[in-house]
Formats: C-alpha cells, sequence, structure tokens
C-alpha cells in the first residue's frame, strides 16, 4: 500500500471518528443541559409538588439510555456501525424535538425516554466504531477521544443551559411580532431551546456520519439475533435500574414490597436470557464471555468507579449548594472542573495506555481518584470553592485515566466480533454503578431532610442543637435562623464527608479487579485496514 493511500484512509477514518464524537459529544451535552433547565420546566409544566413525577424527566432518559446500551452494541455488531449509529441520531434528534414542544409533563417524560433510546445507543456504537477503525495504539486513542467528548459534553451542560435560560422571557416580543399563538407556545419559554438545539445538532452529525462512513463500515457478525431473549434481557435491565431508582422512596409504586418484587423479576428476566443466551451462543447474553477474567476485571472496574463518580458529581454539587450555600455560577466551577479534567484524564489515557499499559495505569488512576475522594472526606463548612474545584478535580483526572484502559481490555479480550457488546458492557457497568451511587445518595439525603425537618418543626430537639443562649427562642429570630444555618451546614458537611469516604474505599477496592485486567497482553501493532475497509469482510464467531 502507498504512502499516498495510507494518508487519504487515515483522514477518511479521522473524519469518521469525529462524526462519531460529535454524537457521543450530544449524548454526554443531554444528560448534563436537562438538570440545569429542570426547575424552569417544573414551573411551566408542573409545580414543586410534583417534585418526585417531574424527577423523572432526568430518570425516564437514564432508564431507556442505560437499558438501549448493550443492544446498541449488539446490533452494532450485527449489522455494522454506520446505519445504527445513523438510526440513533434521528431517534435522538426526534425526541429531542418532541420534548421541545411537549405540552405537558407526561408528554415532556415521554419524549425524554424516546431521546434517551437514541442517546443510550450513540455511546456505545461510537466506542465500538472508534475499535475497528483503528488498531494497536491508535484504537486506545481514538477511543479515549470518544471517551473525552463524553465529559467535555456534560461539562458543556451546565454552561448552554445556564446560557439559554440567559436568554430570558421571548413571549412579549413573540407576540408584538404578531407570530401566531402555536407558534409562540412552542418557542417559549426558553427551556425548550435547551432540547430544540439538539436537533440541528443530530442533523448535522448525521449528515457528517453519512458523507465519512459512505466507504466504510465495521465487520458484521454472521450470528443471528435473538429478539425475545434480547427484549428480556433489556427489560430485566431496565427494570433493574428502575428499583434501584426507586430504592428508599416511600411513593414508588408498590412501596418497599413492589420494589422487592420488581428487584427478583427483573433479576429472574436477565438470569433467564442468560441461560437462553448460552444455548443460543448469542454475544451478548452468552454468559460465559463476562467470565473472562479480563473482561470481568474491565466490568468491575467500570462499575465501580461509576458509584464514585456518582457520588463525586451529585456530591459535589449538593456540597456546594447546601454546605457552601453557594449559586449556580459556584456549582458550574466545580462541576465544570470535574467534567474538564475527566475529559483530559481520558485523552491522557488513550496515549499513556502503550507506554504505561493497562493494570498499572489502572491503578494509578484508582490511587488518585481514591485520594481525591479522602480530601473530599476531610471538607468542612469552612473549605473555601477553589480548594473543593482542585479536589473534584484531581478525581475527575484519575477516573479519565481509567477509560481506556478498561474499555480497551474489555473490547481486545471479547475480539472483534464482539466489539459492540464489550463496550456496552463496560457503559453500562458504569451508568448502573452511577445508580447505585445515586441511590445512596439519595437514602442519606432523604435522613438528612428528616433531620432538618425535625429541628424546624420540634421546638425541643431545636433547642438540644442550639448554643445555650439561644435556647427558647423563635425561630423567626434572625440569631437562631444563622444558628441552625451554620449547624445544618456542619451537619451537611459531616454526612457528604462519609460519603465522600466510603466512594474512597470503594475505588481502593476496584485496584483488585484492575489487577485482573493484566490476564490479557494487548497487542500494540501497526495500524491495519482503513477507511475503505467494506462490510464484505465479515468476522464469523
Amino acid at each position: 500500500m502507498t504512502g499516498a493511500v495510507d494518508s487519504a484512509g487515515r483522514l477518511e477514518r479521522l473524519a469518521l471518528l469525529a462524526a462519531l464524537g460529535a454524537g457521543v459529544f450530544l449524548a454526554g451535552l443531554e444528560l448534563m443541559v436537562t438538570a440545569t433547565v429542570l426547575p424552569s420546566v417544573i414551573a411551566t409544566l408542573a409545580d414543586w409538588a410534583r417534585l418526585r413525577e417531574a424527577s423523572w424527566i432526568i430518570n425516564g432518559y437514564l432508564v431507556a439510555y442505560v437499558a438501549t446500551m448493550p443492544l446498541a452494541g449488539r446490533l452494532g455488531d450485527r449489522f455494522g456501525i454506520v446505519r445504527p449509529y445513523m438510526a440513533a441520531l434521528v431517534v435522538f434528534g426526534v425526541g429531542s424535538a418532541l420534548a421541545g414542544v411537549a405540552p405537558s409533563l407526561e408528554t415532556l417524560i415521554a419524549a425524554r425516554v424516546l431521546e434517551g433510546l437514541g442517546g443510550g445507543a450513540l455511546v456505545p456504537l461510537a466506542t465500538s466504531g472508534a475499535s475497528h477503525l483503528f488498531e494497536g495504539s491508535g484504537r486506545a486513542r481514538a477511543v479515549g477521544l470518544v471517551g473525552a467528548l463524553t465529559f467535555l459534553g456534560m461539562a458543556a451542560g451546565p454552561f448552554v443551559g445556564s446560557a439559554i435560560l440567559g436568554i430570558g422571557d421571548l413571549r412579549p416580543a413573540l407576540e408584538a411580532g404578531g407570530l401566531p399563538a402555536w407558534l409562540v407556545s412552542v418557542a417559549t419559554p426558553a427551556w425548550r431551546w435547551a432540547f430544540y438545539l439538539d436537533l440541528p445538532a443530530a442533523v448535522v452529525a448525521l449528515a457528517w456520519a453519512w458523507a465519512a462512513g459512505g466507504s466504510w463500515d465495521a465487520p458484521r457478525t454472521s450470528t443471528a439475533l435473538r429478539v425475545p431473549l434480547l427484549a428480556l434481557f433489556s427489560a430485566g435491565l431496565a427494570g433493574a435500574l428502575l428499583a434501584l431508582t426507586w430504592l428508599g422512596d416511600p411513593t414508588a409504586p408498590g412501596g418497599p414490597p413492589g420494589q422487592l418484587a420488581l428487584a427478583i423479576a427483573s433479576a429472574l428476566a436477565i438470569v433467564l436470557a442468560g441461560i437462553g443466551g448460552r444455548r443460543s451462543a448469542d454475544p451478548l447474553l452468552d454468559p460465559r464471555r463476562y467470565l473472562d477474567r479480563s473482561v470481568c476485571g474491565a466490568v468491575s472496574v467500570s462499575g465501580l468507579t461509576g458509584y464514585a463518580l456518582a457520588t463525586a458529581l451529585i456530591g459535589t454539587a449538593v456540597f456546594v449548594d447546601r454546605v457552601l450555600y453557594g449559586g449556580p455560577s459556584d456549582e458550574r466551577v466545580a462541576l465544570g472542573t470535574l467534567a474538564v479534567a475527566m475529559a483530559v484524564g481520558a485523552l491522557a489515557s488513550g496515549v499513556a495506555l502503550r507506554p504505561v499499559g493497562a493494570v498499572p495505569l489502572s491503578a494509578i488512576g484508582l490511587l488518585v481518584s481514591a485520594a481525591a475522594l479522602a480530601g473530599l472526606g476531610l471538607t468542612t463548612r469552612f473549605t473555601p470553592l477553589d480548594q473543593l474545584a482542585a479536589l473534584v478535580g484531581l478525581f475527575g483526572l484519575g477516573f479519565g485515566l481509567t477509560v481506556s484502559p478498561r474499555t480497551i481490555v474489555a473490547i481486545e479480550a471479547a475480539g472483534r466480533a464482539a466489539f459492540g457488546v464489550a463496550s456496552g458492557a463496560v457503559t453500562v457497568a458504569r451508568m448502573l454503578g452511577m445508580a447505585v451511587g445515586l441511590a445512596v445518595l439519595t437514602a442519606f439525603g432523604s435522613g438528612r431532610i428528616e433531620v432538618l425537618t425535625r429541628a424546624v418543626q420540634d421546638p425541643a430537639y431545636r433547642d438540644s442543637v442550639l448554643p445555650p443562649g439561644l435556647r427558647g427562642r423563635p425561630l423567626t429570630d434572625g440569631l437562631v435562623a444563622d444558628a441552625l444555618e451554620r449547624w445544618a451546614a456542619t451537619q451537611g458537611a459531616a454526612v457528604l464527608d462519609g460519603i465522600f469516604l466510603i466512594a474512597a474505599a470503594v475505588t481502593l477496592v476496584a485496584v483488585i479487579p484492575a489487577l485482573a485486567m493484566g490476564g490479557r497482553q494487548l497487542r500494540f501493532g501497526r495500524a491495519s485496514g482503513g477507511a475503505k475497509g467494506s462490510s464484505s469482510g465479515r468476522s464469523r464467531e
């Protein structure tokens, strides 16, 4: 092959990698921008008495997002990357448009579920596509770039959401311009544009992928899809995530018995799908694939670090809001630092994987993350914002360093015929770990709210936490209010410190499965193939 052809092939591969990266950037952006505009959405379509119901604007997206990931990876292995990826962009764009025009809370939640189905498919397909596009150390760098763009999208989310809300109320100007009432209603309030902007971005990414992938697609497996088993597995996964989401929620359907029944039914569905998958040798459902030492280690690291990520992400936001009493700008500083640091770490992990090795690089990332979480566990209400941001940034850097090793180890162990399945498994494990972390935070948060409520409603308990000179005074006394605020901040810091320290311990535990990732020697050879590699060259299992 001549140098000119090599150069052209590389340019085409890079163009398609950029198209794949655009999709995961959108998926990461959507994870965070909705949280920023959620209060405005509630004010328009509901009220704060329906907060638990409104939380499904985010929860519904996440459940669909996670449930579709393994199936999307399987479809990518079976039918190639480009067409399923383009279909996912279409679903994501349509869901975004429907969310923007939603006239009620119920329709918005339904649109968000549709949007989550598309967004969840983008990540494993993009990761699998990057793995097929490049070989050797180039594969690690490509996977690191895909991970980095996901986190950069998350970092941009709060800023984009704030910019959209900063537009203000456009209704008077639109009405003065003589626009029809229906058009004014779907163009206002400003939060609707947080969803509308996804549509043109998805169209651009769709056209980009179509143009860049015209002469390339990933090799396809010949194993037939077991649709009933895949549906059973996806239902079990969605049910498990729902059970985690409802954990400790007294308003959940059926109460604690209903949650337990859902958890048991979900576990049974996954087990039955696995039994059927073993008999049919389906690469997604066959449990023997996940018993491979390297795959098991990579998936375990992903799940445990997902727990730590949820703790760092949500715990930091709560710390800024309820301990430091900071505003949205302070939250953007802390969370923006976290997301950017994760992106930097993910990029660095792709570059450093070859010279450092998967196990040492993972261990370094985990130790850095654990040290940062331990530092967060020592924070108080007097901790300055810049110190908090530095600690969460250090965690993000360490977390990012684990992104490429765990993904590359899993896909190399699974083999080319199951790149999509492996990348989906690693990403799903991370999201499930985050769901567990969020459930723990919610449980602690509920207990914290009960304590604060008691301090407000029970004078005897309130006096027990006030300084002697303020006991017996009413809540309307400014000194009492200030003292309770300081007490609440101190109590909140203590609770969050414990949560951060638990996450540090979980991260240290992740070093054990990280060592198991060394069970397979990664092969870093010269890049082969190219953008001209046709899907006609099929890989068979």
